[in-house]
């Protein structure tokens, strides 16, 4: 099983939407390297909520892979802010997956505390100037993460 931390705005997305919904497909993602990481992602693997673009930004919650390598819809949806004219059904452009909801942290983990314990090197979300919403987690790190979870 791998590890992953994936953003979204609280605005947006956040996790109680995912609450509501207990799973969705996470779409929009227009970014190569992310979308690279979505498509490396398995059935099993847990990933991070992060709730980014707020005031304090952190990991809010776990969620988990139920689909991978699927075609993002909102690639060939005219009315999405994430349509792609340059992608067609036929060799589509941007993959996702669909996640659940495992578990809602009684309280964030916060960007700060993850900056005090660990190396921009070591855990992708810290690194300055990073605005990927899909990176990896390491599974020494994402076990320590667990276990701050309250």
């Amino acid at each position: 099983m791998n590890y992953w931390l994936m953003k979204s705005e609280p605005i947006t997305y956040g996790i109680g939407h995912l609450e509501k919904e207990k799973q969705c497909i996470w779409d929009g993602v227009r970014n190569y390297q992310a979308r690279n990481f979505l498509r490396m992602m398995q059935v099993g693997d847990l990933a991070f909520f992060y709730h980014s673009n707020t005031q304090p930004p952190g990991i809010v919650g776990l969620m988990k892979i139920i689909e991978s390598n699927l075609d993002d819809p909102s690639q060939f949806d005219h009315n999405s802010r994430y349509y792609d004219p340059s992608s067609n059904p036929q060799n589509p452009r941007w993959q996702t997956v669909r996640v659940e909801l495992v578990e809602i942290f009684s309280s964030m983990i916060t960007l700060e505390k993850l900056k005090q314990n660990f190396t921009q090197d070591k855990l992708m979300v810290i690194k300055k100037g990073n605005r990927l919403s899909v990176t990896p987690v390491e599974q020494e790190i994402a076990q320590v993460i667990l276990s701050w979870r309250s």
